[in-house]
């Protein structure tokens, strides 16, 4: 990493430039973004498996639970498109750790918490680092792709993915110890803000040399009707996606509990499987949306998870492990090629994109959290599993997307 932070210094504002779309794809800064990205969303995804022990300690419905999440999400949810557009008309790298040490105030909050309002108030911390984190980490990743957005989207996102699968694990281990272990984790938002001050240098440098230090003034090479049409669509793929996904997250230790009898612990080890496939499946999206086209990837990726999903509420334990991997893998493959796709469509606004859509999924999940849990409190956990399955047959939409070869050849060779 030093070595590669070094070197771009130097380096002159040319197409050869490390990062630069012209030059290679730098793999040094891509992995450490990445690495960053994994500390910065194991330490978010404590939260849900901290909901039982929350709500055992303050005696929570299942609604409550869902405002927690609807509380961190809806923050990060409103925040990213504004941090977002602000950090196009002038990039902000060291808004990194400054936003790293949000989260860290909200986990010690977490750990402290002697309420409900308390544990309000950390949620909410950890949503404000997480809409700081997402759009500018986006804008380094795209500025070291080497033209390579998809495999660079997908190098960035799989480490968000690996950290919210491996958050889970560790907080069954941690959390085991009492409510103040919680702080235990304050060691992952410490390593990032160190590790991203790092990468704010090198990007400075970068951004400057490349003269990107000022809004950008592309054109979509398609009419702005079709541009917002599209746009449209790839939203309600996003919200569909991420409502179900909440579910899936927020509620499947419940589930698992509710049907088979299952205890927290092993229910915690499906949670990790679950989250795992997700991250396999971002990794993978990317570069095959590189490779096959956009398009083609995002109609099999959301569509395709249907049948697995309609399946779901009506396995047994066995099938239901197999399932939730595959539906995990399957629907997490879409969301780096959707935002490579309207970044595409959107050129100059690189934040703006990154923050709108990472927005949008952090507030589909909070909403279907919330809306879940009332569900599952009127009715059972075992309705709201019934109701989701459906949502993957949003992934027709996904057809009437414009040709992505269209605008292939006209994107501005600026992020």
């Amino acid at each position: 990493m030093s070595t590669t932070l070094a070197s771009s210094s130097s380096a002159p504002p040319d197409a050869s430039s490390p990062g630069l779309f012209g030059g290679p794809t730098r793999y040094k800064v891509l992995g450490a973004i990445s690495l960053s990205h994994f500390l910065n969303d194991a330490t978010q995804a404590i939260l849900a498996p901290l909901y039982p022990m929350f709500k055992g300690g303050f005696d929570l419905t299942f609604t409550q639970i869902g405002l927690i999440t609807l509380t961190y999400q809806l923050i990060a949810s409103f925040m990213q498109p504004v941090v977002g557009w602000c950090t196009d008309r002038r990039p902000q790298p060291f808004s990194l750790p400054i936003g790293m040490a949000f989260t860290l105030s909200g986990v010690l909050m977490l750990a402290a918490a002697n309420s409900y309002s308390t544990v309000l108030i950390g949620a909410a911390l950890m949503g404000a680092g997480s809409s700081v984190f997402h759009p500018e980490s986006s804008r380094m990743a795209r500025l070291a792709a080497g033209g390579r957005f998809g495999l660079a989207q997908s190098l960035f996102q799989v480490g968000g993915n690996a950290g919210t699968s491996c958050g889970p694990l560790l907080a069954t281990i941690i959390v085991s110890l009492g409510q103040w272990s919680v702080a235990l984790f304050s060691v992952l938002p410490l390593a990032a803000i160190a590790l991203l001050t790092r990468i704010s240098l090198w990007a400075r440098g970068q951004i400057r040399r490349s003269g990107q230090n000022a809004v950008g003034q592309a054109l979509s090479p398609l009419p702005q009707g079709v541009v917002t049409r599209t746009i449209g669509i790839l939203m309600l793929l996003v919200f569909a996606k991420d409502f179900y996904m909440a579910g899936l997250i927020s509620y499947l230790i419940f589930y698992l509990e509710y049907k088979f009898a299952l205890s927290v612990q092993a229910g915690q080890f499906y949670l990790f499987l679950f989250l795992f496939a997700a991250a396999a499946g971002t990794l993978l999206g990317g570069p095959i949306g590189d490779r096959i086209g956009r398009k083609r990837v995002i109609c099999a990726s959301i569509l395709g998870a249907a049948p697995f999903s309609l399946s779901l509420p009506y396995a047994d334990l066995f099938w239901t492990g197999i399932l939730v991997v595959i539906v995990g893998f399957i629907q997490a493959s879409a969301f780096s090629t959707i935002v490579v796709f309207a970044q595409e469509l959107m050129p100059g606004k690189v934040g703006t994109v990154a923050g709108l859509f990472f927005g949008l999924s952090f507030g589909a999940g909070g909403i279907g959290a919330a809306v879940l849990g009332r569900a599952a409190d009127t009715w059972s956990i075992g309705f709201v599993y019934q109701f989701c399955s459906f949502l993957p047959l949003m992934g027709i939409l996904a057809f009437l997307l414009p040709d992505p070869r269209k605008f292939e050849r006209a994107r501005h060779p600026n992020p």
